[in-house]
């Protein structure tokens, strides 16, 4: 059963029931598909800049995943690989064969995953700051993994408190300084979090990705397999949560991907940029052929494995200076 109620943005929120859990989803425009896939902690609304714009040449889905937003917050499978098949499920509830999938952050270690499961349903992949190409991450996520995260969370979201918080977030962002980018997102997560299922479902999804030393699932060992998708990366210069260093990693482990590094931006470039973010998208669609699945050939690619050995990769990947 699909049901649906408007919200602020004039975009209609769907929601469908997938496994006897509830999916929130906005569904916008004509044409080809795009997958729009949100970061930890936040929800389809961070692609609102973007959406209205997008959708005057292509369809657009863009979903709450489980654990976010309006979407079901159960006790469930939060890693990578349970996001990409849920996305699957999604899709083919919609009547959806193929997307280019496009994946913010942790949106983007799920795009990577779905790219790599369900390599014929996928026509391009489009990372945007996205987990997976190094272990390097913010201290602050790592903590969310931590076993005292909830009850910290518990009282620093009490009323009073977040209330302070809040406004110190929002005024510090507001004051143009280079180290207060994204402090307006952060500070919508951290609102997010005085809901306990929320908290108990972004503290699964972190423990499925991030221990104490970081990252702990990467593409870097099947990034050979890009050879098969246009891929096309976008970070901000000044990003603090996942480091830029990381978009040079990829010109090392997939050089046919395009990269775009945009300056005066954070973690949220398609936030801080929309315009520019839009015109970067459009062009790369309109330049690229969408990968047609091949079983051969992905049976090849396979066989021979990437250039150099996996743990060469891994290497040359945790060795990147930061510029």
């Amino acid at each position: 059963m699909v049901q649906s109620v408007p919200n602020n943005a004039a975009l209609e929120v769907q929601f469908v029931t997938v496994h006897g859990h509830r999916r929130a989803f906005v569904k916008a425009g004509e044409g080809p598909a795009l997958l729009l896939l949100h970061g930890l902690g936040c929800d389809h609304t961070t692609w609102s800049p973007v959406i209205a714009k997008l959708a005057k040449k292509y369809t657009v889905i863009a979903p709450d995943l489980l654990g976010h937003g309006q979407s079901a917050k159960p006790r469930a499978d939060y890693s990578v690989g349970g996001y990409a098949n849920g996305m699957r499920d999604l899709l083919t509830v919609l009547n959806i064969d193929k997307v280019t999938v496009v994946g913010h952050s942790l949106g983007g270690g799920v795009a990577m995953q779905f790219a790599y499961q369900f390599p014929e349903r996928t026509e391009r992949m489009v990372l945007v700051a996205p987990g997976g190409l190094g272990p390097e991450v913010t201290a602050i996520i790592r903590a969310v993994g931590l076993p005292g995260f909830k009850s910290a969370m518990t009282v620093l979201t009490l009323p009073g408190i977040r209330h302070l918080g809040l406004a110190g977030m929002r005024a510090l962002s507001r004051s143009g300084m280079t180290m207060t980018h994204d402090l307006d997102e952060v500070a919508d997560i951290y609102e997010s979090f005085k809901d306990p299922a929320t908290r108990s479902a972004i503290a699964h999804v972190v423990r499925a990705v991030v221990d104490a030393r970081g990252q702990i699932v990467t593409m870097v060992d099947r990034a050979y397999l890009t050879q098969a998708m246009p891929m096309l990366v976008v970070w901000g210069s000044e990003d603090r949560v996942i480091p830029v260093k990381h978009a040079t990693t990829v010109s090392m482990i997939a050089p046919g991907a395009q990269v775009e590094v945009l300056g005066n931006s954070g973690h949220f470039p398609h936030k801080d940029h929309p315009e520019r973010f839009v015109k970067i998208l459009n062009d790369f669609i309109r330049s690229t052929q969408p990968a047609s699945y091949h079983r051969g050939r992905w049976r090849t690619l396979l066989r021979n494995g990437p250039i150099a050995p996996a743990s060469e990769q891994l290497h040359l990947a945790r060795a990147v200076p930061i510029a």
